[in-house]
This record gives structure tokens, sequence and C-alpha cells, in this order.
């Protein structure tokens, strides 16, 4: 009998233990399983919608007086050209996996559309895009004196990347994908860094730990060599700037102000410490603000919210590795400024993007700003020259409302 009773006890506090484990476990087993299948054909939508569902994030409200464009809708152009042949837009933007897609001209929505489940009050994950608004951030934070200038190195501000791959670079290098880091940013291999930080996040995992085992490559400002951690090591510095949290920050100095209608989610990682490399949720309208913020210098119809001269700092390549077109100097064919891009063969336009095809292209010469939300599971099928199609599509649409 005594057996029996010790034989039950053990089944039952081994049911209860599992019971607890799987509770534990439960969300990193949820998160995990998430990052995992991210990409997948079938999954890829909805999780770029979801996210911040399913991961740790902090919630901005809309803004206390939301501003809306008005509208004059309008047709697309029917096709765009690409080295003397012609392309349907219709079919672009269904091959490249377009979920929103939304045309400023003048201040007006000229265009705005929703595909495969997103609409207009959901939020998008920004991927990269998200970089742009952490650069906006950080030109805020100099003018306010709570970093000194660019010229100071990232460990003045985290002592803790002392060692690392980080030590001693400045945070000019860092802002311009110059870091001399060693990173694989290959998103189709499994084993690349970028998705080994994937399944770090998914186990929640020190974002800022992750940062500080990484090794050093090249030398510092000598080599554009895109490197997603960089912005996250900009997040670090602005986070120990300050005296409120990257998600307060951005709330107060950006998202209020420019009458965002619809709340953001930032992703984080169980240590509070917010995804600056690209953990953004946010509509398609309100990407289309901070686009319009930035066709316009920073400002806000007449109040400056983001610094003129870091606006116009951001987007001008000011090295020889960081020039567009073919460069010895640079993995990229796109020249870069202060987490933008800019296209070869640009005026004045400049870009702030996404993996799987996430976009704020800027022209601001002709008061216009182009949004285009994806969910393309073909991302890294480089047969379709997707970068070149989607610059040759955003001039054709700027050419037809011009």
């Amino acid at each position: 009998m005594r057996s029996l009773f010790n034989v039950r006890s053990f089944v039952i506090f081994f049911l209860v233990t599992i019971l607890m484990l799987l509770l534990i476990f439960s969300s990193n087993l949820v998160r995990l399983y998430t990052a995992i299948t991210l990409y997948d054909e079938g999954k890829i939508v909805n999780n770029f919608l979801t996210l911040y569902q399913n991961f740790n994030a902090n919630k901005i409200p809309a803004s206390q007086t939301p501003f809306q464009f008005p509208q004059q809708l309008s047709e697309l152009p029917t096709n765009f050209e690409l080295d003397e042949h012609s392309f349907s837009l219709e079919n672009f933007i269904r091959e490249s996996g377009t979920t929103g897609l939304l045309v400023i001209k003048d201040g007006v929505i000229k265009y705005e559309n929703y595909y495969r489940g997103h609409e207009q009050q959901k939020q998008h994950i920004s991927w990269s895009v998200g970089k742009s608004f952490l650069s906006a951030l950080f030109g805020i934070a100099i003018e306010e004196g709570h970093i000194d200038n660019i010229e100071q190195a990232v460990t003045d501000y985290v002592p803790e990347l002392q060692g690392s791959g980080y030590d001693s670079v400045r945070i000019k290098d860092v802002l311009q994908m110059s870091s001399g880091v060693k990173f694989n940013e290959d998103y189709g291999d499994f084993y690349s860094d970028i998705n080994r930080f994937s399944r770090a996040v998914a186990f929640g995992t020190s974002l800022d730990e992750f940062s500080a085992s990484l090794t050093r490559q090249r030398e510092p400002g000598t080599y554009h060599h895109y490197v997603s951690i960089d912005t996250q090591v900009l997040g670090m510095v602005l986070d120990r700037a300050i005296d409120v949290s990257l998600t307060e920050y951005l709330q107060t100095k950006i998202w209020e102000p420019l009458g965002m209608e619809y709340p953001t989610y930032w992703l984080k990682d169980d240590y509070d410490m917010e995804l600056a490399l690209g953990g953004l949720n946010v509509t398609l309208r309100d990407y289309a603000k901070f686009g319009w913020l930035y066709a316009n210098k920073g400002n806000w119809f007449g109040k400056q919210i983001v610094p003129a001269k870091w606006v116009e700092d951001s987007v001008m390549p000011d090295a020889p590795h960081l020039i567009p077109g073919p460069n010895p100097a640079s993995s990229s064919s796109f020249g870069y400024g202060y987490q933008w891009w800019i296209p070869s063969e640009a005026e004045d336009e400049f870009v702030a993007q996404g993996i799987y095809h996430q976009y704020i292209y800027i022209d601001p010469d002709k008061n216009l700003v182009i949004v285009k939300n994806s969910a393309n599971h073909l991302y890294n099928d480089k047969t379709y020259n997707w970068s070149a199609k989607h610059m040759a599509m955003f001039r054709a649409i700027e050419q037809h409302f011009r």
C-alpha cells in the first residue's frame, strides 16, 4: 500500500512539475516558434501584423490630438520602367507581398490601399525602418544636451561595451553603419548572426549582453557594412543618456507632437530594453507622418520637432565609403547617412527601409512621401531584383503625381 502511495505521489509531483515548467517557459516557447516560422509563406503576413502580441512590448497610446492628412484619392500609374523593360505596377504590388501602400503629395493623401488582411488601424512591424525613428530621437537628444556630440565613443556612455567590438568606436561611425564590427546580416542563413539574434530575443536574452558579445573585423569608419546591432548600441547610448525610457522619449518627442492616430508597440527584451534596431509596430498612416516630418526637414507645420541640421546631416553621405553607386568600400550600392539610405542616382531622395520590403520613400523637393508595408516570403530570392524595382516603382509614382 505504501509502495502504491509513493508511486502515485511521484506521478503527481512529476505532472505538477511539468505543468509548472510549461507555464514558466510557455511564453518563451511561443516566441521561439514565432521566430522560427516568422518568414514562412503561410504565416509571414499574420506574423508581421501581430508580432507585438507574442513578444514583450511597450505600448505608446495614440496622440491626444490626432492629426489626419486631407485626401484626394487617385489611381496609381499602370506601369514602371527599369532597364528598358516595362513592368505592371499592379503585378509588382502583388509579387512583392505588399500589405499596405500610401502616397502623400503636397500634404494630401493621393493613394491609400491595404492588402492581405492589413487594415488602416492595424500595426505592422517596422523592421529596420525603426532605425530612422531612433536616429530622429538621437538628434533630439543632442539638441537637448543629453549627448555632447557624435565624435564621442559609445563606451563613454556604455562602459559595459569595453572589450567588445564597440570599444572606443565613435558614435558617428555607429550611426553610419561603419563600426567595423563583425556581423552576418543574411536573413536567409539560419546560422547568421541576425537570425541568432532573433532566437536570442525569443529566449529573452539580454539585448545588451548580445551586443557586448560581438567582435571587431575592420577599422571603424573605413567601410560601410550594415550591422543591425549598431542601432541597438545607439539605443543603449540613448538609454543611458536620457532620464526616461526610449519608449517614453518617443512618445513625448515624436508620437504626441505629430498627432499619431493609433497606438504603437515597441518590442523589448525580458530586461525592459527596447528592440532599438527595428522593433516598432506602427500603422501605415503614422509611418507616413514620420516621413512627412523628414520631407520638411524635421518641421511639423511650423514646429521644429527634429533639428533641421540633424535631418540635413542624416541624409548626406560625408565620407567615400558612404557614397551611393559601385563602391569598393561598401557592401551596398546605396549610400548611407545617420540611419537613412540614399539610393543610387538620387537627387534629393532618401529612404528608410526594412527587411521584407518595408519602406518610407521621401522626395523633399517634390513634396512626396510613399510608405510601403510588405510581407514577401520571396524576399531572399535575388533573381527578382527587388531593390531596383522598388526604386523604379517609387520614381514612377512620383512622375505620375507630378
